[in-house]
């Protein structure tokens, strides 16, 4: 990706908890690297927080949107990460007044406001990108040219619990993330969902556990925890000859092919199976996806994550909450807390 330096793109973060603070970060790392972007400044309704944010990244503060604008009537470009509830009323804000609009995942709390969105975003022709980090993982994009016809997947997303994001659920938390990657990957029609989740330390469900029946037949297996002792992010997935396992944190993708003479590889203790670690370009996958949101901004492409993309994964992601739902009443958990 190569962005000119014909103009700076004036940049704002629109809420900075823990999400929004490493938004603004990566702002000002990629403006030290030479990117034409500028952090102008960032809004969260805690002021204090809003202040420090500001002094640490060397921009202003403001207690709201209106403030922003008003002030920097020059802001062309925001990342939007507020509570899920208030994506919708921020991003149309911020795009009625000019600015295109990255969004964190979930796009918002249902598809009717995601096609509010989609409106609003034709209407008045902004670029709108959804947050799907793990898109931009070099594990993730390293995986893609030696995908063929994926037939199994078992996926695992376990983390320690924090007070963070307790307004969704884990599955539209954590899961989404996965379900985005293995929607990309098997680019098929869902044809079942059988699903069970619980909630531990939290009002909403904290662990769940997911089987996607695909009409490709593909099938997919899902577990995302927010209670755990651990923290795992690795997908692995199956398609004729091959076994594919990708680590999201350390970025790294195992290929396995069987019974193919002259493979790519070495031999491992089966000398029917290859093994090859694929070549991955490390790289913060918020540092990548920043950098591409601002090449959409500056050539008005197309983001590599759109509103579209996030609508599947999160029309996915509801399913999978009503399912839950579903097999709660059935097997009356209620009685049981």
């Amino acid at each position: 990706m190569s962005l000119t330096t014909d103009s700076v793109i004036h940049v704002a973060v629109i809420g900075v908890g823990a999400f929004g603070r490493n938004h603004a970060r990566v702002y000002q790392q990629l403006a030290k690297e030479g990117v034409p972007v500028r952090l102008v400044g960032v809004v969260d309704s805690d002021t204090v927080r809003a202040d420090a944010v500001a002094r640490e990244f060397s921009c202003r503060s403001f207690g709201s949107v209106e403030q922003l604008i008003t002030t920097h009537s020059e802001v062309q470009a925001a990342s939007v990460a507020v509570p899920t509830i208030h994506h919708l009323g921020i991003a149309r804000q911020l795009m009625e007044a000019g600015v295109d609009v990255l969004i964190e995942k979930p796009v918002a709390t249902s598809l009717a406001e995601t096609d509010e969105l989609m409106r609003s975003a034709q209407n008045l022709s902004r670029i709108v990108q959804v947050g799907h980090l793990e898109r931009f993982n070099p594990a993730v994009r390293a995986t893609l040219p030696v995908i063929t016809r994926p037939m199994f997947f078992e996926v695992h997303r376990l983390s320690v619990f924090t007070p963070r994001c307790l307004d969704v659920d884990v599955v539209l938390d954590l899961m989404i993330h996965d379900l985005d990657i293995v929607l990309s990957f098997v680019n098929s029609p869902l044809k079942e969902i059988r699903a069970v989740g619980l909630p531990i330390l939290s009002g909403k469900v904290d662990i769940a556990n997911v089987r996607i029946e695909f009409e490709s037949g593909c099938i997919a297996n899902f577990t995302a925890s927010r209670v755990s002792t651990e923290r795992v992010r690795k997908l692995r997935f199956f398609q004729p000859q091959q076994y594919v396992s990708l680590d999201y944190g350390r970025q790294d993708v195992m290929l396995f092919s069987i019974g193919q003479s002259g493979a790519p590889g070495t031999p491992s203790v089966n000398p029917q199976i290859q093994v090859v670690r694929l070549p991955t370009v490390q790289e913060e996958p918020l540092h990548a996806e920043l950098k591409s949101f601002l090449e959409s901004v500056q050539k008005r492409s197309r983001p590599l994550v759109s509103l579209e993309d996030g609508r599947r994964a999160l029309a996915v992601a509801l399913d999978i909450v009503a399912a839950i739902g579903e097999h709660g009443r059935k097997v009356n958990l209620d009685q049981l807390r």
